[in-house]
């Protein structure tokens, strides 16, 4: 094994240039309020839950209406990332009955996301 390959963490997701995370907050955040973080309700922010912990993404172009990612943008879509999938019907926050492969690549994503977006809160039931 070379020297290069020892030293790099596989799926560190760290970004190269962090940025600065404010503490993550718990604050009870329902469905219909996370649906009007969609970015294109005006006067709210574009929101991203995994696993019900609500990611901050506005400003990421990719989940503003135009972008590729739109789709996730305002909904819990643990299901659709943990199957790679940019289904609006996908996007659903049920995760527990996937496959152990499915499951890592939605743990994966959560800490993608968490080494680059504010977690603002938790969805409510």
């Amino acid at each position: 094994m070379s020297t290069s390959t020892q030293s790099r963490e596989p799926k560190a997701f760290t970004p190269k240039n962090p940025p600065e995370l404010d503490p993550p907050k718990s604050d009870p955040i329902s469905f219909a309020d996370l649906s009007k973080c969609n970015g294109e309700t005006t006067g709210h922010p574009t929101y991203v839950a995994i696993k019900r912990t609500v990611f901050d993404v506005s400003g990421n172009a990719a989940y503003a209406p135009s972008g590729a990612y739109h789709v996730f943008a305002g909904k819990d879509a643990s299901r659709a990332l943990a199957q790679s999938s940019l289904k609006i019907e996908d996007c659903t926050p049920d995760y527990e009955d996937l496959g152990e492969k499915e499951q890592t690549v939605l743990d994966e994503w959560f800490t993608f996301f968490s080494k680059r977006y504010n977690i603002v809160g938790k969805v409510q039931a």
